[in-house]
């Protein structure tokens, strides 16, 4: 399994000190924390993308190819690659352009969007989310897989002849995941592709989040991409450690309650409780994120927010240290002792895996194998192109 940890890049003040840091120190903070998660020995950095304070990530693809420059071995991602406020034809330019410069060592997560003004700024609507994200990747899968592309749909100029430019890295495209929290039509849709399905549950309770897993699965196997314990599933977190379990909640408790993502809400007892939460020593982290796997089965990745509520940099760092050096490898043991098969995945599939699977069936690019019309979403913009 791969473990690694996603930053919403809020800029927050910290609450034990009333220090804020400017837009140019939160960039680098990120930075400085990607590279020492690669020196750690994680696997995946992933930013979210963002246009309303207080974040302030705006551009995954500037940050990540300047990451793919001064890292060695962790997987470049985004923690949401906005499908709908973004035009498919930038988003198939840059993101075939990070795969060049990164060698491969990227992968990328759509997401919607919940945040309503976004949507005006970037001439949508919110209402139209849903259609948007079908729409827009069934654009994006065409610009990468078909060198010259005549398109026509709702929400975008037509397209004549038009080819995207740089082609994907050895004519095989990045390996998506589409990200959500409640939406089941996302979770159809990465079933439809026999793309990855990642449920940011960080908000949620287990039984919603087995549910959502469960759902895609099943649609997974209906489209006829495998079995449903073979579709590539991963799961969000949010921990903060302490070798000692109450002076990590001592520690934690002042930035949990003023935190813009679920400050001044329920207490820090009560939303660990209800969500995976976990403040605490290694151990209880451990144990707590071992069990998820008996929830929604064996799967592929799960991520961590550890940089945010203005915790200061020093501080995450730490965090990496913990969760790299004893967290980790004890988890990765005990949760790959429980894949059923050796023909479960035991990661989420590489470039060159990608490519050899390509190549094997004659191609060099993914195509879809499942059904043109699906019954949770309707008929797709792509039709039943085989």
């Amino acid at each position: 399994m791969q473990f690694g940890i996603f930053s919403v890049s809020d800029i927050t003040p910290d609450p034990t000190t009333g220090r804020v840091p400017d837009d140019t120190e939160r960039v680098r903070d990120m930075l400085t924390i990607a590279r020492h998660a690669d020196e750690a020995g994680l696997d995946v950095f992933a930013t979210g993308e963002h246009h309303n304070p207080p974040f302030m990530a705006s551009s995954p693809t500037t940050m990540l190819g300047y990451l793919a420059g001064v890292t060695r071995n962790i997987t470049l991602s985004t923690a949401t690659t906005l499908i709908t406020t973004n035009d498919p034809v930038r988003l198939a330019e840059e993101y075939a352009m990070l795969q060049v410069i990164s060698d491969g060592r990227m992968d990328l997560m759509m997401g919607r969007g919940n945040t309503g003004p976004v949507y005006p700024w970037f001439g949508q609507d919110i209402r139209n989310g849903i259609p948007l994200a079908v729409e827009n990747y069934a654009l994006l899968r065409r610009l990468w897989t078909e060198d010259v592309v005549d398109w026509e749909g709702t929400f975008r100029t037509a397209l004549q002849g038009f080819t995207s430019t740089p082609r994907p890295l050895d004519g095989v495209p990045p390996f998506v995941w589409h990200g959500s929290i409640r939406s089941p039509e996302i979770a159809e849709q990465a079933a439809y592709y026999g793309d990855g399905f990642l449920h940011n549950n960080i908000f949620w309770p287990m039984h919603h989040t087995r549910q959502m897993v469960r759902f895609y699965r099943q649609r997974y196997e209906h489209h006829g991409h495998g079995r449903a314990d073979q579709a590539i599933v991963g799961l969000g977190g949010q921990v903060f450690l302490h070798r000692n379990s109450q002076e990590a909640v001592r520690q934690f408790r002042p930035y949990f309650d003023v935190a813009p993502v679920y400050g001044h809400g329920p207490s820090l007892e009560d939303f660990s409780a209800q969500t995976p939460l976990t403040v605490g020593s290694p151990q209880q982290v451990i144990d707590r994120y071992a069990s998820f796997v008996d929830d929604v089965g064996y799967y592929q990745r799960q991520m961590f927010l550890i940089d945010h509520a203005g915790l200061p940099l020093k501080t995450v760092l730490e965090q990496i240290d913990l969760l790299a050096g004893e967290v980790v490898p004890a988890l990765r043991t005990i949760v790959e002792a429980k894949r059923p098969a050796d023909d479960v995945p035991l990661n989420p599939p590489t470039h060159a895996e990608r490519v050899a699977a390509a190549r094997a069936a004659g191609r060099t690019a993914a195509t879809h194998v499942g059904d043109g019309v699906d019954d949770v979403t309707g008929t797709l913009a792509e039709g039943a192109r085989a």
